[in-house]
């Protein structure tokens, strides 16, 4: 996010530390639910979260390694085997990038709207506030978000007549282009007519 554009919160859910830790969070539960089935050691799956639970990843390391491996989850799943240690090779097993990518991007989504709807809570009602508020405070008109200009009063304006209207150089005005005839409905129409029009008009039926 660009911080001009943003606030503290909504940027930090874009964060690439906060979707690392995304990541890890669900590789860590993938990893309980693959213990529960007996895929993977109930004691790798404890590892995992006792290691990385609290981990503050390297950006800078992850972004080494995949210039190296030219792949953003591996590049991950390295550094994360350097916090965990032997039990990170029960990572990932049966997944697939985008099982990761795609779940996380979807839990910032979900923050992010959470967000801006707590924002537009608080705005509706700031909103009502200040309506009650100045219910009875004159205010002058802003039609077209502009202030109206005065005008003279009914008794003292010119009659205006249709002509008023017309534009100030109405010679300038150009005459709308003529435009040739529709073509006539041939059920309208008897056979010799349908001819003699086609005689008159060859240009129409080639």
């Amino acid at each position: 996010m660009i911080p001009r554009y943003t606030r503290p919160e909504m940027a930090a859910i874009w964060d690439p530390q906060t979707r690392y830790r995304i990541w890890f969070e669900i590789e860590a539960h993938a990893a309980d639910a693959m213990a529960e089935l007996g895929i993977i050691p109930k004691a790798a799956a404890k590892a995992i979260w006792d290691k990385g639970k609290h981990a503050k990843f390297d950006i800078a390391r992850i972004d080494a390694i995949e210039r190296d491996v030219k792949h953003d989850v591996i590049a991950f799943l390295t550094h994360l085997a350097e916090i965990v240690g032997p039990q990170a090779r029960f990572l990932h097993q049966g997944m697939t990038s985008s099982d990761v990518l795609d779940t996380c991007l979807n839990v910032q989504l979900v923050r992010a709207a959470d967000l801006l709807i707590a924002d537009v809570d608080a705005l509706l009602a700031a909103l009502k506030r200040r309506a009650f508020e100045h219910k009875n405070t004159p205010t002058i008109g802003r039609p077209t978000a502009s202030t109206p200009s005065p005008r003279p009063s009914a008794s003292s304006s010119p009659t205006r007549t249709p002509n008023s209207f017309a534009p100030r150089n109405a010679s300038s005005v150009r005459e709308p282009r003529s435009r040739p005839a529709p073509y006539p409905a041939r059920s309208a129409l008897s056979r010799r007519s349908i001819l003699a029009w086609k005689s008159t008009s060859p240009a129409r039926w080639d």
